[in-house]
């Protein structure tokens, strides 16, 4: 009986260990799950963090760049305003050429013939008659003067080489052909007024003619800048 009875156990206990076994696999298993899931918490954790660093430095980031656009706005303004003071100092110092209505005024050396005893100089034009004439522009308000391409400012010099003329260290000629901008009817009575510089060319012969323009154009002077002895003044 004993003999009969010891198979069926041996195979309960063999079954009961198969159950065992099948168990301790299962609850490993799920150990192991749980493992990896705590791992792969612990990853997307540490992930997180780093996002978030990330986040705030790009925020830092954004953050420095607005107060680099605004203080390159404030600066461009400045420079806006430098440029515009910049050019309106050119603008005064006649380094930009200037266009704006005037006149265009032409003197040309007298043709009629010279009679015994009259003074032969006194029927072409020299320096003093151009810087009479620039002198009675400026005086009706000319804002930029040139004569024959030759733009006067500060340093200009209007003074008889020989048979020519110097201005701005160059040599012309005539005919001389001064263009200003200014109001166009000022300029022409003050070239024409009573004692003026044509009423005292005109009676040699030489020519004044004064032609109002709606738009002439005052080129930039072209000479040296370099001062040698002057220095700002502090």
């Amino acid at each position: 009986m004993l003999k009969r009875q010891l198979p069926w156990a041996i195979a309960l206990v063999c079954v009961v260990l198969g159950f065992m076994l099948s168990m301790q696999f299962k609850v490993q298993k799920q150990v192991a799950l749980d493992v990896t899931g705590v791992q792969r918490s612990q990853e997307l954790a540490v992930q997180l963090r780093k996002a978030e660093q990330d986040r705030d430095k790009l925020a830092a980031e954004a953050a420095d760049l607005r107060a680099q656009m605004l203080s390159m706005a404030n600066n461009q303004t400045q420079f806006k305003d430098l440029a515009q003071q910049l050019e309106l100092a050119q603008l005064h110092a006649g380094l930009i050429p200037v266009t704006g209505k005037g006149v265009t005024v032409t003197l040309t050396d007298s043709t009629r013939p010279v009679t015994p005893g009259e003074n032969p100089n006194s029927f072409i034009i020299h320096d003093e008659d151009v810087l009479k004439t620039v002198n009675d522009l400026a005086a009706q308000g000319a804002e930029a003067l040139s004569i024959n391409g030759q733009r006067l400012t500060g340093r200009s010099e209007i003074r008889c080489t020989g048979a020519t003329i110097t201005i701005n260290g160059v040599r012309t000629a005539p005919p001389i052909v001064i263009t200003a901008v200014g109001d166009p009817d000022l300029m022409e009575s003050g070239i024409n007024m009573r004692g003026g510089v044509g009423e005292q060319l005109r009676p040699w012969g030489i020519q004044v003619s004064v032609k109002k323009e709606t738009a002439v154009v005052v080129p930039a002077y072209k000479g040296s800048l370099k001062l040698q002895f002057g220095t700002p003044a502090k």
